[in-house]
């Protein structure tokens, strides 16, 4: 299960590296046609549709994922690894990210999520749902939640 957690992190912060690439990219491109049309602020589509992708890579980049994902991982340690997290997604929009995982028995869930309510990047984590996966032969526990996220000082 930590390998598990590990491999999501590391998926995470990759993802995290792409998108940071991917708007230093769109910054300078959008900074090289600010200097060009500043003598003739005419927007074109191009350049509307340029601005609009880096407001949402901007945004993307905004959320705080090392501090999201760090607090996951501590939660799950302190459940002595009991929790394997399944996926993290993000809506960004709402500023929520819907956490999927699975346990052997409620009890662990419960306490899980109880740590992840004294987390200090996540606001009103909560449990959305869990089902007992009968064709298991161990019959875990999968369970959804969701928790906004805090904004980056």
């Amino acid at each position: 299960m930590l390998i598990f957690g590990l491999g999501a992190m590391a998926a995470a912060c990759f993802e995290y590296r792409v998108a940071t690439m991917h708007r230093a990219a769109l910054e300078l491109r959008l900074a090289e046609i600010l200097r060009h049309s500043s003598h003739e602020r005419v927007i074109t589509p191009r350049d509307a549709r340029l601005a609009e992708e880096a407001a949402g890579i901007a945004r993307q980049l905004g959320t705080p994922w090392t501090e999201v994902l760090s607090d996951l991982e501590a939660a799950s340690r302190d459940t002595k690894g009991r929790v394997a997290l399944l996926s993290v997604e993000p809506d960004y929009d709402k500023h929520l990210v819907r956490i999927n995982a699975e346990s052997r028995d409620l009890s662990v869930a419960l306490e899980y999520l109880r740590r992840l309510q004294e987390s200090p990047s996540l606001r009103y984590p909560m449990l959305d749902s869990h089902d007992v996966v009968a064709e298991d032969k161990e019959h875990p526990v999968r369970f959804a939640m969701t928790a906004q996220w805090r904004e980056l000082p």
